[in-house]
Order: C-alpha cells, then sequence, then structure tokens
C-alpha cells in the first residue's frame, strides 16, 4: 500500500490564474492545468510529483458533470483543501474483504466512470476505486485504488509529464492532516492500517518510505512534504488553499 494522489478541492484562479501559475513553476513543479482531464461540469489539473500526483478539482455545474456527489457537495458548500486521499493497492478485492469483516461500511470496487459530450458519451477510466466512509470529523475520505494491470500502469505513467522529477523534486514524503478526528474516524485508520503509532494528538501510519499523520486541531488543513534533492528548491513553500507543500 502507498499514497497514489491526493485531491484537492480548487477555485478557478488556481488553473487560471498566470501569476499562481508562475508561482508553482518556481517551487520547482512544472504545471500544465489546461492538460487535465474534465467534462461540463468539473475540471481536473494535476501536480505529478514522481510517481504520485496532486489531483485539483474544479466544480463548474451544479451536479459536478460526473464528478464523485458528495465531494461536489462539498465544494459547493465552500469546502477548499484536501477532500480524498487515494492509497493504491495489490489487491483491492482483498482489502474490501478485509474492511467488510472488520465491520468497515467499504464500497465495493468498481471503476470511475463519467458522461461527457453533452451526456453522449462516457469515459471509464483503466482503474478500480473503493471508498471507505467519509470522515466525520472534518471533510475527508480514503479510498483504495489499482490498475487494472501492469499495461494500464504503463500507459498512464506516460501523461505523468511534465514531472517534477526533472527538478529532482521525487515524490510525496509524508503527508500530515490535521482536524478533529471522532471515534469513529480512528476506527477507519485502525481497521484499515496495520503499522501505526497512536499517541494522545496523533495518529502515525509508516507506508514504507511515506508516512501518513493525523494530527488533532481545531481547524482542518494539510501539510505535504516533498522529497527533494535540488538546493534550488529546498525549503521552499507552496500555499494551494489551506494546503502547505514543503520541499523537504
Amino acid at each position: 500500500m502507498k499514497i497514489d494522489h491526493i485531491v484537492i478541492n480548487v477555485d478557478s484562479y488556481i488553473q487560471t490564474n498566470k501569476e499562481f501559475i508562475d508561482k508553482v513553476d518556481t517551487f520547482g513543479i512544472p504545471y500544465k492545468p489546461k492538460w487535465g482531464k474534465g467534462t461540463k461540469g468539473f475540471k481536473v489539473s494535476n501536480l505529478w510529483i514522481g510517481k504520485e500526483y496532486l489531483e485539483m478539482v474544479r466544480i463548474k455545474t451544479f451536479d459536478g458533470g460526473g464528478w464523485i456527489s458528495n465531494w461536489t457537495k462539498h465544494y459547493h458548500h465552500g469546502h477548499r483543501g484536501v477532500i480524498g486521499l487515494a492509497l493504491e493497492v495489490d489487491n483491492i478485492e482483498e482489502v474490501f474483504h478485509e474492511l467488510n469483516s472488520k465491520g468497515v461500511n467499504v464500497t465495493p470496487p468498481k471503476p470511475l466512470t463519467f458522461k461527457w459530450f453533452f451526456k453522449l458519451l462516457s469515459k471509464t477510466m483503466p482503474w478500480r476505486n473503493s471508498y471507505l466512509p467519509e470522515f466525520e470529523g472534518f471533510p475527508f475520505q480514503i479510498f483504495l485504488q489499482q490498475l487494472n494491470d501492469e499495461k494500464s500502469k504503463a500507459f498512464m505513467q506516460q501523461y505523468m509529464v511534465p514531472n517534477s522529477t526533472e527538478n529532482h523534486i521525487n515524490g510525496i514524503k509524508e503527508i500530515k492532516v490535521y482536524g478533529k478526528l471522532t471515534i469513529n474516524d480512528k476506527n477507519i485508520i485502525r481497521a484499515l492500517f496495520q503499522n501505526y503509532e497512536e499517541h494522545e494528538k496523533s495518529m502515525i501510519i509508516l507506508l514504507g518510505q511515506q508516512t501518513i499523520s493525523f494530527i488533532e486541531a481545531d481547524e482542518q488543513y494539510t501539510e505535504i512534504l516533498l522529497d527533494c534533492n535540488n538546493k534550488d528548491y529546498s525549503n521552499k513553500h507552496l500555499d494551494i488553499h489551506n494546503v502547505l507543500l514543503i520541499n523537504s
């Protein structure tokens, strides 16, 4: 299991404002916001960071044009910042059944499909997702993802350009999620992860070279630490709403 990508609700300027786009480039991540997928109802822009990425989503219509319905509702209610965390797994069916056996109400694995061109055409992505319950303490949802096969993975990776690896920023090292966790939220974390440390005000999950930390706080915000081996970009910060990227 590893971090695959982070879904972030964003305002239009994140995708259209030249000053902000230039700011992302000077942070060390080449940014081409027009290249992402979308429909009449939503627009995605990606920041490719090694084999991980930030999926930044702007909702353009009331129904979201095929985007995930509860995330669309949060967007219209004003939520900006991290809304979802995708974890890549090797066997999504096995993890799904294991979570079910622990009493977690996780959705069956199925591909993401959305309508486009006046809903006359549909597009099915080459992976399956399975969604854990949304957190109760703040808008946040973990979901599992598995590509259909190695051919699909190779196909997707050719689109992961331009990539921050050009500037020796190699991937996501740690995610720190701040907010109020309920007992049920903590039970979801305990059921999903095997290797974690639980402290009075934090839960720290160890995923090989990556770490996910959930830290008790009155307000929701997120810090994303990137593996940077370039002194020209080291220690630089980038704000995307209440998300702080740090080249560490």
